[in-house]
């Protein structure tokens, strides 16, 4: 074959090479048409939120009430477009509060405190106990006010040990690890914090266990022993395990029930007498069968 018939037949060939893919494209880049439908499938759904919130702000008198009489909106009037009208503005959804977070219930907040007091305290108590570790105390890695959640707030009585009447703050945190606070404020500055760490139960525990500092919030200072100030606020704190449904507190002649809050339990009240022992605690299941009696663990102190 000649040099001229060579590169004739070379031409030809990529001619015909040419035509092949004009006629067969490629195959379709399938994984990119599948990430930009995937793609275009959350940008209409996010589309469809912002109507959704737009329409779960309409004003309520945007709401005709029919002629049924029962007070049921049966119809919706739609105003009528025009060129002139403003366009309302489309609300933009609320933030979620940040900051540590609230107990399970309002009671849980006693003696008037507001839980903006209550996370304040808290806050207060973390910045006082970073300023002594700046100084050169030891530091208990408590972490952010905001990996908390706050499950009891009363009023603090001063007695001969801590003058001065103010508030406890009791917060606990589960992750990056296991604490709880009691934090005191006194004129709106921290003024004494109790501090544990880790998990208190041991594979035996029984189903209710009070917190090895609970009576920071049942009594006051040995210094008054027999000569409380009254009327007096306490609180009593512990873990419950999964079996517990309900925990009741008996406490000055008073019996109430305690608060299950994420595997905690809170209990508070007031005193208006002297006591000679310590709150009797019971725990119960979910068909109320006892479970857990105060008065039966040998671990639990009885007396003040």
């Amino acid at each position: 074959m000649s040099e001229g018939e060579r590169d004739f037949e070379e031409q030809l060939r990529e001619l015909l090479a040419e035509d092949a893919y004009t006629i067969r494209p490629s195959p379709a880049p399938y994984p990119q048409i599948r990430r930009q439908g995937v793609v275009e499938r959350r940008r209409r759904v996010a589309v469809a939120g912002a109507v959704l919130v737009t329409l779960a702000a309409v004003p309520v008198g945007a709401f005709a009430v029919g002629g049924g009489g029962t007070g049921t909106a049966d119809t919706a009037t739609t105003p009528t477009a025009s060129a002139s009208a403003t366009p309302a503005p489309t609300p933009t959804p609320s933030a979620t509060p940040s900051g540590p977070a609230g107990p399970a219930t309002a009671g849980q907040l006693r003696d008037g405190i507001t839980r903006e007091q209550a996370v304040e305290g808290l806050e207060g108590c973390i910045a006082e106990h970073r300023k002594n570790v700046a100084m050169g105390a030891r530091d208990l890695h408590l972490g952010k006010a905001e990996d908390y959640r706050i499950i009891l707030a009363l009023k603090s009585t001063g007695d001969l040990n801590s003058p001065g009447d103010g508030t406890f703050v009791v917060a606990v945190q589960e992750k990056p690890s296991e604490v709880r606070l009691v934090c005191n404020i006194k004129g709106g500055v921290a003024s004494g914090l109790n501090y544990s760490g880790g998990s208190d139960r041991l594979p035996d525990s029984p189903p209710v266990l009070a917190d090895v500092n609970a009576n920071k919030l049942y009594q006051q200072s040995f210094l008054n022993k027999g000569h409380w100030k009254l009327p007096f606020s306490w609180g009593f704190i512990g873990t419950v395990d999964p079996t517990v449904a309900k925990v009741t507190v008996s406490y000055g002649g008073a019996t109430s029930e305690a608060v299950l809050d994420h595997g905690w339990f809170a209990a508070a009240g007031t005193l208006t007498e002297q006591v000679t022992r310590n709150p009797h605690v019971k725990g119960y299941d979910k068909d109320g069968k006892l479970i857990y009696d105060s008065d039966a663990d040998k671990t639990y102190q009885q007396v003040p």
